[in-house]
């Protein structure tokens, strides 16, 4: 497999739409292979948060312009699973409707990919890391040793979404987050830089009718099946 850069150990990169159950997989397949994991989706959600406390408005004519500077600026980093913008934690309101929202938005701009795309790349340089985000294994690391494209029937992400936030005590309908997760998936598909979809040679799996473990147990099979390959072809 041909590879940007010579890694120590491998990237496993997650990719699918949102509601799909990336997170929560990625995090139990890393703990599985004890390897580091990055929610890339919080990363974008971060910056939205920053831009909001900054009083940047999304629909200013110049909102690259007035996103760069901050973006410099901007520290985002991860402490186990905690989001920390500026060495504040931020993972409860990461979470927030507005906020995936806004970080949907923000992410069709080139500057904010670029920055993403660095600090992303730079994450992942020495391998040993689970990826998951929207275009891991077809922008960030379209060298990825391993990508998955997870999906689910957008009516089911809708179901989980949905009992997800009522459980946080979000006062939402379901027929509002079902609307909030088509137009995430059309403005993720439909936008210039870096759209949703499945690397060519990504292993889709849809999660609509299995458990986490299920899906995870796929994954750890087709990595471990790699694994025993490449010690094949060295011993020949």
């Amino acid at each position: 497999m041909d590879r940007m850069t010579a890694r120590p150990r491998p990237v496993i990169a997650i990719d699918g739409p949102v509601g799909a159950g990336k997170s929560t997989v990625a995090r139990a397949l890393a703990r599985l292979l004890q390897f580091a994991y990055l929610n890339t989706g919080a990363m974008y959600r971060a910056v939205a948060i920053a831009a909001r406390a900054s009083g940047i408005d999304p629909d200013d004519p110049a909102l690259a312009e007035r996103l760069a500077p901050m973006l410099e600026r901007v520290s985002i980093t991860f402490d186990g699973e905690r989001v920390l913008l500026d060495g504040r934690d931020v993972s409860g309101e990461v979470s927030a409707p507005a906020i995936g929202d806004l970080a949907s938005r923000l992410s069709t701009l080139a500057v904010v990919r670029a920055r993403m795309r660095e600090a992303q790349r730079a994450a992942g340089r020495d391998g040993g890391i689970v990826m998951e985000g929207r275009d891991i294994g077809t922008a960030i690391f379209p060298d990825a040793e391993f990508k998955f494209f997870l999906t689910a029937d957008v009516n089911v992400r809708a179901q989980r979404r949905f009992a997800e936030l009522a459980a946080r005590g979000e006062r939402v309908t379901f027929a509002a987050v079902l609307a909030e997760l088509r137009e995430r998936d059309r403005r993720d598909q439909e936008r210039e830089l870096a759209p949703l979809r499945r690397a060519p040679d990504a292993i889709e799996i849809d999660a609509t009718a299995l458990s986490v473990s299920a899906v995870v147990d796929a994954m750890k099979l087709r990595i471990d099946q790699a694994r025993r390959g490449e010690k094949d072809l060295k011993r020949t």
